[in-house]
């Protein structure tokens, strides 16, 4: 683990992490390339068994608000959800018709060493009033990054279920301070 970085599991918090596509380049800026996300993230969520407060795909960078796991820590989790969809988007790159790509993992004139940044951000969230503090940044930031006028009409986000109580992309866990 690099200096100075020191994470925090075993506490029973929620976990807000925040990780980036390499260079944060928009390698999840199409359609396809965050539904492969979505549907990795509900797999995941049902193998590692940990409650799925809150996300947002953004084309360059993902927010989640998970809660600690049964099966190992939430690295662990981040470490084989990004695992699995660089392999799922590098494996239908390949099967893309010739000068047709679903997703561009090419960047500069070459292919890309990596599909993540390696590091990510981890906030331990204790608190009622933080919960809804980084549910509420998660789902203005597709308005913030003036990709919709209205978190309504972002489907990749967890806003769906907090506004209007309907189920959205991946299934999410109430959660009670």
């Amino acid at each position: 683990m690099p200096e100075g970085l020191k994470r925090y599991y075993g506490r029973g918090h929620l976990h807000f992490l925040t990780f980036s596509c390499y260079r944060r380049l928009p390698l999840l800026n199409t359609t396809r390339a965050r539904n492969v996300f979505v549907e990795a993230l509900g797999e995941i969520r049902e193998r590692y068994k940990f409650l799925l407060v809150g996300y947002v795909v953004m084309p360059n960078h993902v927010h989640l608000l998970i809660s600690e796991c049964a099966k190992g820590t939430p690295s662990v989790v981040l470490k084989v959800l990004k695992q699995r969809v660089s392999r799922d988007l590098r494996r239908s790159r390949r099967r893309a018709p010739a000068g047709q790509s679903s997703f561009a993992f090419t960047g500069g004139g070459g292919n890309l060493p990596r599909f993540w940044q390696t590091r990510f951000y981890d906030f331990n969230v204790w608190s009622e009033k933080k919960v809804r503090e980084k549910l509420e940044y998660m789902h203005a930031n597709p308005m913030t990054r003036k990709l919709v006028e209205h978190p309504k009409d972002w489907p990749w986000s967890s806003w769906s279920f907090y506004a209007k109580g309907e189920a959205g992309l991946v299934p999410i866990d109430l959660v009670s301070g």
